[in-house]
Order: structure tokens, then C-alpha cells, then sequence
């Protein structure tokens, strides 16, 4: 039913575009018969906006996947390179949190480990909104920083990688099959920038999948509780998300070619020295205005990234 209702939603917004396109044509004929230039005008406004709508919707058929109308979760680590890397991890986290808001989505942060200095060494975050995860899913992958380091006395340039993982939440039960006798449970103290103890109670939990060898955990709620529902959470994504992997690559054996989703797999670059440049490298999409990409304004590149889905 609740299919029904999305695919329903669809067509209504088809038909009403294209009511609205016909009553345009026609005021735009009525325009130009009595010369109404104030009538033109207004006719070519709202053409302006029912053209954007209509790039909107196409670019919508992009998120037609099984999951992409979900809630997401992202998974932020940084890679080798110390300070800087995990500096880099924190201007990632920022900059989806921020993106986040800017859509009108709730980003609830489950789980961060600090830097020992400086940044976050891995971040977990929850992203609620329609088709979080269809678009989210875009930034799966390796992203590369290049900047003079803040952190190197001699200001040399330096080159830091953060690896992001994006996983669609499980809607039931029946799609992650969980056995109770399969996860080992242990409770901590979170912990906070140099591994000290930031609470006196022993709230993080720290989950692991026994047959997996997968381990979750979460330590930013101040109740065990909550900790653990989030920890549950993120492992049953994972689970899914590992699930889907070996579909995905035994349907690439099936075509004969398979490409691996590993670290080593760079999908962006962010240049912020010598010159100031953001490009994707599947798409060949680049902007020269790094500041907003990494405040927050990502649809261009989701765009980009939507438009070469629907053209391959």
C-alpha cells in the first residue's frame, strides 16, 4: 500500500505538470495575440519554474532503486595521514551534516571517535528523509583533500584521504535475519580526545556479528539503551549493505567484469591549494567554488552524478 501510494504521488505530479505546461502554451499564445508584454512575462516565469520542477522529476527516475526512498546510514573514517586525515574526517562530517539541514532532512550522529590532536577518527550518522539514501549513496567511496597542511610547521602542501560508507536502513525484520546467540555485547565508557573516559556510567556499547566478524559501536547517547537500539541499527545496515554487496558482484561475474568498491577507488577530489577546485571523477563534474561544496551545497554534484546514472 505504501508503494502504491509513492508510485500514485508520481503520476499526479506527471499529470499536473503537464496540465500546467498546456495552460502555459496557451496563455503564452493569448500573450502574444494582444501583445501583453506584462502577460509574457509572467508566463515566462512560471516556465522558468516548471522547467526546473520538470529536471527535478527526471532526475528523480535516477532514485528508482529498492531502496532509495530510505533513511540512510553514513559512515565516516578517515585514512592514513594522522592529523590531517582525521581533520578531514571532521570537514566531511560537517559538510554532509550541513547539507543535511539544507535539504530539510534530521541527521542524528550515533557514534564519533575523536582525534587524538584534532578531527574524528570515524563518525556514524543517521540521515532521515525521503530518498536519503538515493542520493547519499552517491558519496560511497574514497574522498581526497589537498591543502597546506594547518597542522605541519613548514606549511607544505599535504594530500589526506576519508573513506565514506552509505548504507540504506532496515525497514523489517524479515529483510536482516538476526540470531541473539550470534552477537557478543560489551559496555564501556565513552571516551573523548586522547582516549579518556568522559563518563562516569559505562553507556557506549560495542556490538560484534560473531559469524561476520563485524563490530558496531555507539557512545554518543548518555543512555545504555538508546546505545544499543543505535547500535542495532547500524548493524543490521551493515548487514544488508553486505548483503547487496554480494549480489551486485556475483551479477558482475554474470557480465564477465568486476570492479571493486575498496579504498583504493577515489571518487572526488578537493583541491584548496594551489587553486581552489572540487571534481568528481565519474563524472567529470568540477566547480571552482570549493567553500560552498564543503558548506554544505552538494546537489550539484549529486546532479552531475544522477544525470551520468540515467545516462549509462
Amino acid at each position: 500500500m505504501r508503494r502504491l501510494a509513492e508510485l500514485r504521488e508520481q503520476v499526479d505530479t506527471w499529470r499536473g505538470m503537464e496540465t500546467k505546461a498546456r495552460d502555459l502554451r496557451e496563455l503564452l499564445a493569448l500573450a502574444g495575440h494582444e501583445s501583453d508584454a506584462d502577460l509574457a512575462q509572467a508566463v515566462a516565469a512560471d516556465l522558468a519554474a516548471l522547467s526546473e520542477r520538470f529536471e527535478e522529476m527526471q532526475l528523480s527516475l535516477a532514485l528508482s532503486g529498492e531502496y532509495d526512498r530510505r533513511d540512510a546510514i553514513l559512515a565516516i573514517h578517515a585514512g592514513a595521514g594522522g592529523t590531517d586525515s582525521q581533520d578531514w574526517a571532521e570537514m566531511l562530517l560537517r559538510m554532509y551534516l550541513r547539507w543535511a539541514d539544507k535539504r530539510g532532512y534530521t541527521a542524528n550522529v550515533l557514534d564519533l571517535m575523536p582525534g587524538e590532536e584534532a578531527g574524528i577518527k570515524s563518525a556514524t550518522v543517521e540521515v532521515i528523509g525521503p530518498y536519503a539514501y538515493g542520493y547519499l549513496r552517491a558519496e560511497r567511496g574514497v574522498h581526497r583533500l589537498v591543502r597546506i597542511s594547518p597542522y605541519d610547521a613548514s606549511k607544505s602542501r599535504h594530500t589526506s584521504f576519508v573513506l565514506a560508507e552509505v548504507m540504506p536502513e532496515v525497514e523489517s525484520e524479515a529483510e536482516v535475519s538476526l540470531n541473539p546467540d550470534d552477537l557478543r555485547v560489551d559496555v564501556f565508557r565513552a571516551s573523548g580526545h586522547g582516549g579518556q573516559n568522559v563518563q562516569k556510567n559505562s553507556t557506549a556499547i560495542r556490538i560484534t556479528h560473531i559469524p561476520t566478524g563485524l563490530v558496531v559501536t555507539c557512545q554518543n547517547e548518555r543512555s545504555q539503551g538508546r546505545n544499543k537500539e543505535s547500535a542495532m541499527k547500524v548493524l543490521e545496515a551493515r548487514l544488508l549493505e553486505r548483503e547487496l554487496e554480494r549480489r551486485a558482484e556475483e551479477q558482475a561475474k554474470l557480465k564477465g567484469e568486476h570492479v571493486s568498491a575498496g579504498w583504493g577507488n577515489q571518487i572526488r577530489s578537493y583541491v584548496l591549494h594551489p587553486y581552489k577546485m572540487v571534481k568528481d571523477h565519474r563524472t567529470g563534474f568540477e566547480t571552482s567554488d570549493a567553500e560552498g561544496v564543503l558548506d554544505g551545497d552538494l546537489d550539484p554534484l549529486l546532479r552531475a552524478y544522477q544525470k551520468a546514472t540515467l545516462g549509462a
